[in-house]
């Protein structure tokens, strides 16, 4: 543990009652478990069968080698983050936290959390390099928010040679769609057993279809290949042979290499329902525009994408029909069309219809980072003025517009102060969350209850159960003004304020 952590830990010791000194029951954490839509491509040996009569190798770890723990994309000259974050928590209950973060919630919150998963930091100290439960964990979280392109990076820097983290690489290839450097990776790495589905596909992408064919039918002589698999692989090896017939049933257990099989043969299924990682495969051109905008707008909403693709994607066309997703479009694209052109008079009029579109598809983060800096450009006054104020407040440029402008009421003088960091009366006519997130804000820093985990050296596992707390308005306001304490503490000032102001102002 570090002398400031120590030292930060020993302060809140002196300064809590003996209450806040007990382990916090912040509720059970539920069994993690891989993504039920994972492909079945590696094979394994069966658990009580042995694969050799040697005494079980010893692990050598070269000098300089990396455990695949403590391999992440982001160092801690830019997350801001000790390396020493995980401290003494065990690897259980750390995997536990991150697959119960989720997909969905507020966007700081979202991005802070996406941090953790990528950044670089020492393994717990039971943690196990051949299981790499905890890199699994973080790859999970990311793949079930949709984020696919961070966790591809995150695998290749750490060489997909295990066979889990592999069948992650292998489906995020699949969604991406680059088959061709799976089954290229899959053909190379001689630790790689892969399935006879999974070995039929890549014979197939490399040409070679009379041994697909071939492996094909003695998969199906051996009882190792389905009757519903046989019969969407015959229909992919051979899509002429089957035509005129009724398509394929849907399937329920959908997989990323099913996905791609039956896109290829023109049965490619809708990805409405679907998880958030197949949504990547709508944001191609091939898949019209109308599922680009609804993938657009699902990954957006989960932080897998940056706002300025979904806003490519918004306005790339003009919409030729109208309700719901398509008076959306119009109305950002008017709001776009008004603000680019430094229309002053139209900016006015078309931000409120904007943004209540925005707000209906829980698009609010997105549209602020897009146009704060415009809306800040423009003298807008009165309504219009509080609106765009409000909206620049939940984007990266909070500080700079609580610092320059003045604010009109107590509500947005309230929001001020939470921007600066500075203590502040909840108005009159405020709501529970909002007093909640005045306490944390408070010129004496309130008893938290997460002192234990910073006493035991467990800071990362605190911050990752005030997130869970973060992620649900609907909590007790206790916990909240608790979770929002706890980053202030350790130093994470933006990350709580950045989540105080869309406590604030994402709700009305």
């Amino acid at each position: 543990m570090s002398t400031s952590r120590a030292a930060l830990a020993l302060t809140l010791c002196l300064a809590l009652p003996a209450w806040a000194q007990d382990p916090p029951d912040l509720g059970d954490l539920p069994a993690l478990a891989p993504p039920d839509w994972l492909s079945d491509t590696i094979t394994r040996p069966h658990g009580d069968v042995a694969t050799s009569a040697l005494p079980p190798p010893i692990t050598v770890m070269p000098i300089g080698a990396v455990e695949i723990e403590a391999i992440g994309l982001l160092p801690p000259a830019i997350t801001g983050l000790p390396r020493d974050l995980w401290g003494a928590s065990d690897t259980e209950t750390l995997t536990r936290l991150f697959g119960a973060q989720p997909l969905q919630g507020l966007p700081a919150i979202q991005a802070f959390t996406e941090t953790l998963a990528l950044a670089e930091l020492d393994p717990p100290a039971d943690a196990d390099p051949d299981r790499a439960a905890l890199f699994l964990a973080r790859l999970d979280m990311l793949l079930a928010r949709g984020a696919l392109e961070p966790a591809q990076a995150l695998i290749e820097r750490a060489a997909p040679r295990n066979p889990d983290v592999f069948r992650r690489w292998f489906d995020i290839s699949l969604l991406l769609d680059h088959p061709e450097r799976a089954c290229a990776a899959m053909q190379a790495n001689p630790d790689i057993a892969p399935t006879l589905p999974a070995r039929i596909f890549c014979l197939a992408r490399s040409g070679d279809w009379s041994a697909a064919a071939l492996t094909l039918g003695t998969g199906e002589a051996l009882g190792r290949i389905s009757r519903d698999e046989g019969d969407l692989i015959a229909r992919f090896l051979d899509p002429e042979l089957f035509e005129g017939e009724q398509p394929l049933p849907p399937d329920p257990g959908l997989t990323p290499l099913t996905f791609q099989m039956r896109a290829a043969i023109g049965e490619r299924p809708a990805t409405t329902g679907l998880p958030l990682a197949f949504a990547h495969a709508d944001l191609g051109d091939l898949a019209g525009w109308r599922a680009q905008l609804d993938a657009a707008e699902r990954l957006t909403r989960s932080g897998a994408i940056e706002p300025g693709q979904w806003l490519a994607i918004y306005t790339q066309r003009v919409p030729s029909a109208s309700g719901g997703i398509w008076d959306r479009v119009a109305a950002l694209q008017r709001f776009d069309g008004a603000i680019l052109a430094g229309n002053l008079a139209a900016t006015t009029d078309h931000l409120p219809t904007a943004w209540s579109a925005m707000e209906e598809a829980g698009l609010e983060a997105a549209f602020a980072e897009t146009y704060a800096d415009h809306l800040m450009r423009l003298p807008l006054t009165g309504e219009a003025g509080l609106l765009a104020r409000r909206i620049a407040l939940l984007s990266s440029r909070y500080e700079q517009v609580a610092q320059t402008a003045v604010p009109q009421n107590p509500t947005e003088a309230f929001a001020f102060a939470l921007a600066r960091g500075q203590a502040a009366a909840a108005p009159q006519d405020a709501d529970v969350v909002s007093r909640a997130v005045a306490d944390a804000f408070a010129a004496t820093p309130p008893d938290h209850r997460y002192t234990w985990f910073l006493q035991n050296d467990r800071l990362g596992e605190a911050l990752l159960r005030a997130a869970l707390v973060l992620s649900d308005p609907a909590r007790d306001p206790d916990d909240i003004t608790d979770a929002l304490t706890l980053y202030r503490a350790v130093g994470l000032e933006d990350v709580a304020r950045r989540t105080a102001l869309q406590l604030v102002l994402l709700r009305g």
